[in-house]
């Protein structure tokens, strides 16, 4: 796992097609702008561990 610390308007590159911005952050909330291609699915943490918990 890569921990990076990034502020609002850094960004990282996942490979050629996946950037993931820090749009936000105050009081240890944290808002992130994701652009990936349509055919990549992204989903919450909370939503992936509550659907592996039903199966």
């Amino acid at each position: 796992m890569l921990v990076l610390g990034r502020r609002p308007g850094e960004y990282v590159k996942i490979g050629d097609d996946i950037t993931v911005k820090v749009v936000k952050s105050e009081d240890g909330h944290l808002r992130l702008a994701i652009d990936a291609p349509k055919h990549i699915k992204i989903t919450r943490g909370e939503l992936f561990e509550a659907d592996q918990g039903s199966k």
